[in-house]
């Protein structure tokens, strides 16, 4: 059975097919403005590639059998999807986008609660946005954003209710956090009646099973090291933070051991030195495609 298949175009774009092309899933198209596209796969039948708030409405309605977008937009249009769970990447980092409340950074006011009734909320999800307000109890004047919402504070609006990866754009405008109404990933999200059908949930299973082993192959590398002695080895293996026990073999004539396993890539920085301390030599990382458990 085969699929079709939606993309996020804009600020995750860049980054999705990224992230398809390492995982072996390359998308074709005519030019970097073209809508439609297509993956050398048997599995998927088309490709398009469309703003990431549309995405959970038309999965919803059948029009595809799955598609990436945000939390944040399945959130927001109230769209009955199928997750098939998490892709954790962002436009700039691995971290989630998260949807947050946002006031001047000399404003007195420290939390939610604390605002008045009727305040003046900027953004561009309002229906998350009114959601939130109303289980607070504050009734709030929500206004649609199209864009730059952290620059209508304080002149135009009151408050800012804005998506934020790193925090570092609200800071610039002279705005505060005050509160996260949703902590958002980018998702597969796929059609309930396709994901229904046995065989194209399978085919589905299969590409994610390929997106994450990519997501997770970025996290981790391949360490190979020898040693000398017994003494050396086991001192090499109490530092190791291996998935699994690492793999050891004895080399040819006693000479030693040869060691290899799978350690986190933020860890080799300070792991390498120490191995070395502890009588490693001839110690090479390498880099990892995929990790398929």
């Amino acid at each position: 059975m085969v699929l079709k298949l939606v993309l996020p175009k804009g600020s995750l774009e860049k980054a999705t097919l990224e992230l398809f092309e390492a995982a072996d899933l390359t998308v074709r198209r005519s030019s970097s403005v073209d809508y439609k596209a297509t993956i050398d796969d048997p599995r998927v039948d088309s490709v398009r590639i469309l703003r990431p708030q549309e995405i959970p409405v038309y999965v919803s309605e059948g029009l595809f059998d799955l598609g990436i977008t945000g939390r944040d937009w399945v959130e927001e249009t109230s769209s009955e999807v199928e997750s098939l769970g998490e892709l954790q990447y962002s436009k700039a980092t691995a971290k989630p986008v998260r949807i947050v409340v946002a006031v001047p950074e000399d404003s007195p006011i420290t939390s939610v609660e604390e605002l008045p009734q009727g305040v003046r909320v900027s953004t561009e999800y309002p229906e998350i946005t009114k959601r939130f307000f109303a289980d607070k109890g504050i009734e709030a004047d929500i206004r649609l954003s199209y864009g730059a919402t952290e620059a209508k504070v304080p002149d135009i609006v009151d408050v800012a209710v804005d998506i934020t990866e790193t925090g570092r754009a609200l800071k610039a405008a002279g705005l505060k956090i005050i509160d996260t109404m949703l902590t958002s990933y980018s998702e597969f999200v796929a059609n309930p009646t396709s994901y229904a059908d046995p065989d194209k949930r399978h085919a589905m299973e299969q590409l994610l099973r390929l997106l994450r082993g990519t997501l997770e192959a970025r996290t981790q590398v391949l360490v190979k090291l020898n040693v000398a002695t017994a003494p050396e080895l086991n001192s090499v293996i109490d530092l190791l933070p291996s998935m699994k026990s690492p793999t050891v073999n004895e080399l040819h004539g006693g000479a030693g051991y040869a060691i290899e396993t799978v350690v986190p890539k933020a860890q080799i920085n300070v792991l390498i030195p120490a191995l070395k301390d502890a009588g490693a030599t001839d110690i090479i990382e390498l880099a990892l495609a995929k990790i398929v458990h």
